[in-house]
């Protein structure tokens, strides 16, 4: 199904043509390894059902882009030498408090040797009392409208997660309001709801800024303490249904964001001095179910 874009479908190739460029890009050419991701799932408050949905298009992609995701909702595989072995940390419609304090600390020193992160959806609305993860993802989620069909614009510098969209993206998801304004901690906003196209009855009680956030990224990731090595940093909020998963263009969407914070160059598939990541190359992650608590290790 194809339901969350509202335009014409979009063929698959699309996802092809993002991955050739990232391949044939300065950056790109610079991978020495399999780039290796924690895909994390874990719910603590309201569930998504669309979250298996998210775990198999995810893997779907890894042969396309030299990315292997490994899938997990096992909050001890938080520590500082199972994360030591990613590039990146992926929060996918994750809600409340999926991490205690020790793991929590273990993404903290995550952060500060460079490691990157990528959250996406109810990302925004999970940890919500820990300040160096607000700052590492930009803004914390505070309420949404109904779930209704929506015109996203596509706004800022030109970036791979939204070069392949139309200018005025038509999606069927909840858009999403924040408690801060992201580019207060130095993000990018690229994507901006267009409040005219739908109907949002909350009260808002916080300054979220304008044009409305809906993507962004960071350069330099704010949740990085004090000399450390801030790695990238990219968030959607959009990814509520399972149609917008089984979506190509989503999907380039998520994917484009994807490469674009692992090419901070500064964990070890890029980087052979990093002091983290994956520096060898690897096959595929196998797909384990959402409920599992484990994770396939490199």
């Amino acid at each position: 199904m194809t339901a969350q874009i509202l335009g014409p479908s979009v063929p698959s190739c699309i996802l092809l043509i993002l991955a050739a460029a990232f391949i044939f890009s300065s950056s790109a050419a610079q991978q020495i390894a399999t780039a290796r991701i924690l895909l994390y799932t874990a719910t603590a408050d309201f569930r998504h059902d669309s979250i298996p949905t998210a775990i198999q298009a995810l893997h779907n992609q890894s042969s396309n882009f030299n990315v292997a995701f490994d899938s997990t909702e096992d909050k001890t595989k938080f520590t500082d030498s199972n994360l030591a072995l990613y590039d990146a940390i992926m929060f996918v419609s994750t809600t409340g408090e999926v991490l205690d304090d020790s793991g929590k600390t273990a993404f903290q020193n995550f952060l500060n040797k460079g490691g990157n992160f990528i959250g996406v959806h109810s990302a925004s609305d999970t940890l919500r009392t820990t300040p160096f993860y607000e700052e590492e993802l930009g803004a914390y989620f505070d309420y949404h409208p109904a779930l209704q069909n929506a015109t996203v614009d596509v706004i800022g510098p030109s970036h791979p997660s939204t070069s392949m969209l139309p200018a005025e993206w038509h999606v069927q998801d909840e858009m999403y309001n924040f408690k801060s304004d992201p580019r207060s901690l130095g993000a990018v906003v690229i994507l901006s709801a267009n409040e005219s196209s739908y109907v949002d009855t909350g009260v808002r009680q916080f300054n979220q800024g304008t044009p409305h956030p809906t993507a962004w990224f960071q350069e330099h990731g704010a949740g990085v303490q004090s000399g450390g090595i801030a790695g990238r940093s990219f968030y959607t909020s959009l990814g509520h249904l399972n149609e917008t998963w089984e979506d190509n263009l989503f999907m380039a969407h998520v994917m484009g964001g994807v490469m674009w914070a692992l090419q901070a160059n500064t964990t070890k598939a890029f980087n052979a001095s990093a002091e983290i990541g994956n520096s060898q190359s690897t096959t595929t992650a196998s797909m384990v179910p959402a409920s599992g608590s484990s994770s396939v290790q490199p």
